[in-house]
């Protein structure tokens, strides 16, 4: 087997695994434990393996200032990006979920304009903006109008703050860089998190001994841990190395429509071809931004050089 074939193997994999985090972490939630408490546990467990990983192979503690940096990092991507999420899974379906949080290109746009004027709103740019926005409405029409649960709305709101607040994090960390390995910054900024998400937990009273949480949360967990942490991540990092930009970041794509179909099949969740139709057209609008993006880029590279 060639090293493109074991990439496209990586690409596979991360699709099929990033997709069916949702809904692991959405039986998670719905075995009665708190989406806050899920997230706190699933993050020590992500973060501490990571650290200890690095720690053994010599790397050395972050600095005072560092650690500051990586709980503020840690606080965007991980306490409200991913704590706000998986609490809104308890009531919205994980197709839904993952197609919001698939939006986060076409809200970096919009705060980059609007806060450093240093994106342009390009036909393209304008073109992804709009069927984005029309294709997420007609799933929300679609859930919300034919089929609304009680927390619909809340959850709708917890997810589109965990996807501005991932697009913020990711925006400053493209402008302030740390020196400091990646994949370990990633451990520390999980695993300070968790301890942020565990005092959160405590505060709120919803919580759950841990002898008391069920074994198909247990299991979810560990999924996300040890596979969707691990496993995606180490395919998704040989996908980068050895596949175009381009073609790796297909799983963006993918995942969302993995989320659907494996919750629809799952979870029960609802599957309509209006949502199919909606989910098509909100990828379609992200690909053309985030195409608009990559032109804007290699302009600004070129007009450097």
């Amino acid at each position: 087997m060639t090293t493109r074939q074991k990439a496209y193997i990586g690409l596979a994999a991360t699709s099929i695994i990033w997709g069916t985090s949702w809904v692991a972490s959405k039986i998670a939630v719905k075995g009665g434990v708190p989406g806050l408490e899920v997230a706190a546990i699933r993050q020590f467990m992500g973060g501490a393996l990571f650290v200890s990983f690095f720690l053994i192979r010599g790397e050395k503690l972050p600095t005072g200032k560092q650690m500051l940096w990586l709980a503020g990092m840690g606080s965007l991507l991980f306490v409200i990006a991913n704590g706000f999420a998986t609490v809104a899974l308890r009531y919205i379906p994980s197709g839904l979920a993952a197609l919001i949080a698939a939006l986060y290109p076409l809200s970096v746009v919009i705060i980059e304009r609007l806060f450093f004027r240093n994106t342009k709103i390009t036909w393209v740019t304008f073109t992804g903006l709009l069927l984005g926005i029309s294709g997420i409405g007609i799933v929300f029409y679609d859930n919300a109008f034919h089929n609304q649960t009680e927390g619909y709305i809340l959850g709708l709101i917890l997810s589109l703050i965990a996807m501005l607040s991932w697009s913020v994090g990711t925006i400053i960390i493209a402008r302030n860089k740390v020196k400091i390995n990646a994949y370990n910054a990633t451990g520390w900024q999980m695993l300070l998190a968790s301890f942020l998400l565990m005092i959160m937990t405590l505060v709120s009273g919803d919580t759950v001994p841990l002898s008391a949480v069920p074994a198909s949360t247990w299991m979810a967990i560990a999924y996300l841990v040890f596979v969707s942490s691990i496993v995606a991540f180490v395919a998704f990092i040989y996908t980068m190395k050895h596949l175009e930009p381009a073609i790796a970041a297909l799983y963006a794509y993918i995942n969302p429509i993995v989320a659907i179909l494996t919750g629809s099949v799952l979870m029960n969740e609802k599957l309509t071809i209006d949502i199919l139709i909606g989910s098509a057209i909100t990828l379609a609008g992200v690909f053309l931004v985030n195409r608009s993006l990559k032109k804007q880029r290699e302009q600004a590279l070129a007009d450097v050089g």
